[in-house]
């Protein structure tokens, strides 16, 4: 390649392909490695860093402008920012916001994250939606002065995300409890969750806790005998990083739960559990769905709702109506919910035990309100089986 001039604010982008953006160090100078992905949301930036379903990936913001509203300690998903690096077109120079503490590259320095600003999103792209998602590299500072094969090389040697087991990793070391009290509920505890953390974002939680739920939040090595220890009326599995296919322990646990017959609802990671609990194989997408606008059909109502999104991966189930799950202990199971840009399978319902899930985010948190009613749905599902 060209010798670049050494400059410190230089950054490269590499992907697998052999594609090169240069742009200016965002963050911290340094190199990162990840799988390239995008975001559509043209809202929600600190979400997006600070959802753990994120771990292992380099996001790229689809919307040119970011940082304009700085970031606060409120607004976190979760103890830390996840995203291998960052990927924005035109970078905010300052904040502009009465809620903000502190700059956006500021904080990603804070939290070692290295980024790149200055190139061009829309072409990245449409290159991540017609390759696929990629492994990629982001190199700025002494690490852009090495030679492009070189670098090159290394992001060819790094590791794909399928088969990779990430949700352990993100997940939290001890239990902790959200009391509805502190979530604006008056009155009696209507009943007890237990959540298992895959990578769980804060809001999820606090969504139960509103409603008068007690959730019981519980890192992802949970055991069964852990869990009925404590007695719940449900449980729940949240969000995470990584490739279903490696998630065997928590398969086996979700497999003891429907068994024994108490309520379970999956989002995201969740349900592409369940549909391996099931019987059901996972798949890995092209390019994935993530952003805050994806438009899902709920098949019960036939009502479409427009989603909070972030998952690479799918459950490969048929669209055709009920069938007995490949698992027949389970008995029968239908798609729910269906994707409208692709047909990709979006919730799941058994129709013999008490279990459905989604493949989107219902908290809302940055995303849309139209999902909410979820949490009301499984909280119904919960009180109906309640001894």
């Amino acid at each position: 390649m060209t010798h670049l001039a050494k400059n410190s604010s230089v950054a490269l982008l590499v992907l697998e392909d052999g594609t090169v953006f240069q742009g200016k160090a965002y963050g911290r100078e340094g190199k990162t490695l990840g799988e390239a992905v995008f975001s559509t949301g043209m809202t929600g930036y600190q979400e997006t860093l600070t959802d753990p379903s994120y771990a292992g990936q380099i996001v790229v913001q689809t919307a040119p402008h970011i940082g304009n509203t700085g970031v606060n300690a409120e607004d976190a998903e979760s103890r830390k920012i996840w995203v291998a690096g960052y990927v924005v077109r035109d970078a905010a120079r300052r904040p502009s916001n009465w809620r903000s503490e502190q700059s956006l590259e500021d904080h990603l320095k804070e939290q070692s994250i290295v980024g790149i600003e200055g190139i061009d999103t829309r072409a990245l792209t449409r290159r991540l939606r017609s390759s696929g998602s990629m492994r990629a590299g982001i190199f700025s500072g002494a690490e852009a002065q090495r030679s492009e094969k070189e670098l090159l090389d290394e992001v060819r040697s790094s590791a794909e995300m399928a088969g990779q087991n990430l949700a352990d990793s993100v997940s939290i070391d001890s239990a902790y409890v959200i009391e509805p009290s502190d979530h604006g509920f008056e009155g009696e505890v209507r009943g007890t969750l237990v959540a298992v953390d895959l990578g769980i974002k804060s809001m999820t939680p606090v969504r139960f806790a509103e409603r008068g739920i007690r959730v019981h939040v519980v890192p992802a090595t949970v055991t069964l005998d852990e869990i009925n220890a404590i007695g719940p009326d449900g449980v729940f599995f949240s969000n995470g990083p990584g490739d279903p296919a490696t998630a065997d322990t928590q398969v086996e646990l979700l497999q003891s739960v429907l068994r024994q017959g108490t309520p379970f609802f999956g989002i995201c990671f969740g349900n592409q559990l369940l549909g391996r609990a099931l019987g059901f194989g996972t798949y890995k997408l092209k390019f994935g769905h993530r952003g805050i606008n994806q438009p899902v059909m709920d098949r019960t109502t036939g009502k479409v709702e427009i989603t909070a999104q972030n998952h690479g991966f799918a459950v490969d189930a048929p669209l055709t109506g009920a069938v007995t799950a490949p698992n027949a202990e389970f008995g029968k199971v239908e798609v729910s919910h269906v994707g409208l840009n692709d047909d990709v399978v979006e919730g799941l319902r058994c129709l013999d035990i008490p279990a459905f899930s989604v493949q989107y985010h219902p908290e809302a948190a940055a995303g849309p309100h139209d999902a909410a009613y979820l949490f009301d749905r499984f909280i119904d599902l919960m009180l109906s089986t309640k001894n």
